[in-house]
């Protein structure tokens, strides 16, 4: 049974809150408080105190209830106060990231009265879908901070970077007269740093979730594998017309685009770099093609594909394993063509989709194609990511 005496604060009570980082934290022995602005989310939290996570996996699915949580609007004084608590152990985050930087005057602020309170050393682990996510929260964080604070914090306050995985699709609560239930895939991973988490009390401990000295090498595996899979299908199942990124990859096209992108192409440079076992990798592909195709998850393309100007980042899902196949002289092709999808991604109800094609029809697509993904006009990749586009264009008859 939970150990109740410890508590974790959760900001985020969305679906990856509700659906992945708050379950696990209940059943490692917390009471989870979630923090969050939407005060109606807030209010059923309170009024129910339970709520049930549906795991879709393809060929079955159960439900587990989730009991043990309360919830705090994360812009009342309520949360600062929670800080202070001596049962408090950890605290963890899944809003987005570019949320991190608004969440984080909150976090200075409860960290000041815990110094305050005299009360002992916490983890902070931000569950982002970026790179050293915690990193940048701890930055955030310690633009607030008075000197005194940062001395204290320095001494008492583990902030450890993670990767997450798990796909947890949208879900709408209008649907349903239980608002907070949410569905998620069976397959989850949570690999923390554990060398940040040196300073934290003994008693901490987190079901589920495994503690890495190289949390670089499941980072990349997981954003170049995972991430970049899913964003291929994603932009060409848009093209061809499929709602969902199961439909998507379910079409032998677009799966043969996004299985050769994730084992011959950045599979094999993350091999190379990480010595990765050759048999365990292409299991781990076949596992995440697997996740892709169920049909019960019901991930819409244009939700998995929002934000291409983020996606098409350096270092992001899909710029990051070209480079790294490009340095160990590795094939181009299907990621190529991925991220001549994501530049054709022209879907009106996206901000960054919607700039991205103006952008496109101002500059011209071989300039903005070379300022985007760094690869000069003239050079190899560069002609490769723009013949790519010019026959994706071709053959879905899309107006220039």
């Amino acid at each position: 049974m939970p150990n109740t005496s410890q508590k974790a604060i959760h900001f985020g009570a969305g679906n990856i809150g509700r659906g992945f980082i708050g379950p696990l934290l209940v059943e490692s022995g917390y009471h989870v408080i979630f923090a969050d602005v939407n005060e109606e989310v807030i209010r059923q939290l309170n009024k129910q105190v339970s709520y049930d996570v549906l795991i879709l996996d393809e060929d079955d699915e159960y439900r587990n209830s989730i009991s043990d949580v309360s919830g705090v609007v994360s812009t009342s004084d309520d949360i600062i106060k929670s800080f202070a608590d001596p049962e408090l152990d950890i605290i963890t985050t899944a809003v987005g990231p570019a949320i991190l930087e608004k969440i984080a005057v909150t976090i200075a602020k409860g960290l000041h009265a815990r110094r305050e309170a005299k009360q002992g050393s916490l983890n902070i682990i931000a569950c982002e879908n970026m790179i050293n996510q915690t990193t940048a929260l701890r930055k955030h964080v310690f633009d607030h901070l008075s000197d005194d604070d940062k001395a204290w914090v320095e001494e008492n306050v583990g902030f450890a970077n993670c990767s997450v995985d798990r796909i947890v699709p949208p879900c709408d609560p209008k649907d349903s007269d239980r608002p907070l239930d949410v569905g998620v895939e069976g397959f989850y991973e949570w690999v923390v740093d554990q060398g940040a988490l040196q300073r934290t009390p003994p008693r901490v401990h987190l079901k589920g979730v495994k503690l890495t000295t190289d949390l670089d090498a499941y980072i990349e595996r997981k954003l170049f594998t995972l991430n970049c899979g899913h964003a291929i299908s994603a932009y060409l199942g848009f093209l061809k017309g499929h709602t969902t990124t199961d439909q998507a990859v379910r079409d032998p096209e677009v799966r043969a685009v996004v299985y050769g992108a994730l084992w011959e192409e950045a599979g094999a440079a993350l091999i190379f770099k990480h010595k990765f076992d050759e048999g365990e990798y292409r299991q781990y592909v076949e596992k995440i093609m697997e996740r892709f195709g169920n049909p019960r998850m019901k991930d819409e393309v244009t939700r998995v594909g929002r934000d291409p100007l983020r996606k098409l980042a350096k270092g992001d899902r899909l710029l990051g394993p070209t480079e790294m196949a490009l340095v160990y002289g590795l094939p181009t092709d299907n990621l190529s063509k991925g991220i001549a999808a994501a530049f054709l991604f022209d879907y009106k109800e996206d901000k960054q989709a919607v700039d991205l094609q103006k952008r496109v029809e101002k500059e011209g697509i071989e300039k903005v194609v070379a300022d985007i993904t760094g690869f000069e006009q003239g050079s190899k990749e560069h002609g490769k990511i723009l013949e790519a586009y010019k026959e994706l264009r071709k053959k879905y008859k899309l107006k220039k």
